[in-house]
């Protein structure tokens, strides 16, 4: 189980099997869940205007602890 967050918007809860689509340039974060582990494969598409990855600052504890609480 996860979290994920793209900038500017909220935080949303990822669960087995969910699929999640940021696209190119977009600016966001994603990890597991407090007390969870989270596993998951990603397919990063890069051409002559994007980078395959550009890496951001780290998440605060703040913007972290702003998720909701995952519930199975």
């Amino acid at each position: 189980m996860g979290l994920c967050q793209r900038r500017g918007g909220p935080v949303e809860v990822i669960r087995p099997g969910d699929r999640v689509l940021f696209e190119a340039d977009e600016e966001h974060w994603h990890g597991a869940a407090p007390n969870r582990l989270m596993v998951h494969l990603a397919i990063n598409e890069g051409d002559a205007d994007h980078d395959v990855v550009h890496w951001l600052a780290p998440v605060t504890d703040e913007e972290y602890a702003a998720a909701p609480e995952p519930h199975l």
